[in-house]
């Protein structure tokens, strides 16, 4: 029996130890961090938004469906020498605070036109959206199209690869939901702040080991992730830690996980959009459904291009081709106006 009550106060001084060691960590990672743009309210939370250059129409960078504004470090800097450009964290995911709106397309594109509203960035836009970013805009196009003049897709989501959704499509997503479940609760008692300060410090082990406890795999978490990160520029790689030691980030995933499959299902009709759009696809990337059939469901006219060099994050793998084809878009956008005009 001492040894049961000894066990038990150990665990929880423990647990203690840890809930503390979170708090503690949150307001330092608060302090020497901040936001690099504007926390704007949009109705009872506060989403983060980051503007850089000038002009018009507004290119706006929309993300993946865990990734945050800083995946699209090095083309925001790029665009921001010839337009007006910003990107944005969804709710839970960066510097962005955690809402109960549902994490669907329609949603998401509705959060983000409040978020612009409310920022005082006015239209006309030109969206640019990677993956499941890629459903975001179409959906924003649709329910705002006298604002929208432009889409940049950059591999996105084809909605016929979820619909009908099958068994082993459901079975990812359960476990992407208890994946990110069990990262919040770490996260809350400071385990994953424990485990990537010490891989920031090149201590891989111990990393290893707790992620092969919370997934299974060790290697196909740690690596794949650690793989797509080391793309971005250096200075970012703490900024993505920082957002990671935070339960809110694995909670923001578990919900856009949670509406996948009703996301894909919003949007399983492809309907015919009336701008201009590019589509990016990368060449190194899995996918199922042939995408020249998906860039004609959009538009008779969608412009496509194969990213030789990539997988499926084609901004990090080639930023220089995404900011080309934004720029493009820019001028195509600008010379139809010019016509409009006369």
């Amino acid at each position: 029996m001492f040894y049961v009550i000894t066990f038990a106060i150990a665990i929880a001084l423990l647990v203690a130890a840890g809930v503390l060691f979170q708090a503690i960590g949150l307001r330092r990672d608060e302090r020497r961090f901040p936001a690099p743009g504007l926390l704007v309210d949009v109705g009872g939370y506060r989403l983060h938004l980051h503007e850089l250059g000038s002009g018009s129409p507004t290119v706006v960078l929309e993300s993946g469906i865990s990734a945050s504004s800083l995946n699209w470090r090095r083309v925001q800097t790029e665009v921001a020498k010839f337009a007006r450009v910003c990107s944005y964290d969804r709710a839970g995911l960066g510097w962005s605070e955690l809402c109960d709106l549902a994490c669907t397309p329609a949603s998401l594109a509705k959060q983000l036109h409040t978020l612009l509203h409310n920022a005082g960035v006015a239209g006309p836009y030109i969206l640019v959206g990677h993956s499941f970013g890629g459903l975001i805009v179409q959906a924003l196009a649709r329910l705002y199209a006298n604002e929208i003049v432009g889409l940049v897709l950059v591999d996105p989501l084809d909605p016929a690869e979820w619909t009908p959704i099958t068994d082993e499509q459901r079975r990812i997503i359960h476990h992407g939901i208890g994946l990110s479940r069990r990262g919040a609760l770490a996260a809350r008692f400071g385990v994953v702040r424990l485990c990537l300060n010490l891989l920031l410090a090149g201590n891989q082990l111990v990393p290893r080991m707790a992620a092969k406890l919370w997934s299974g795999d060790a290697s196909q978490v740690t690596n794949r992730i650690a793989g797509q990160v080391q793309k971005m520029p250096p200075e970012t790689w703490p900024l993505v830690a920082t957002h990671w030691k935070n339960h809110k980030s694995f909670e923001g995933m578990a919900r856009h996980f949670q509406a996948l499959a009703e996301s894909a299902q919003e949007l399983s009709q492809v309907r015919q959009l009336s701008v201009p759009v590019t589509m990016l696809v990368g060449t190194q990337n899995e996918h199922p459904a042939d995408p020249r059939e998906y860039a004609k469901k959009l538009s008779p006219e969608t412009r496509l291009i194969f990213a030789e060099k990539s997988g499926h994050w084609i901004q990090l793998d080639e930023p220089e081709l995404v900011v080309k084809s934004i720029a493009e878009m820019l001028e195509t956008t600008q010379r139809l106006e010019r016509v409009t005009a006369r």
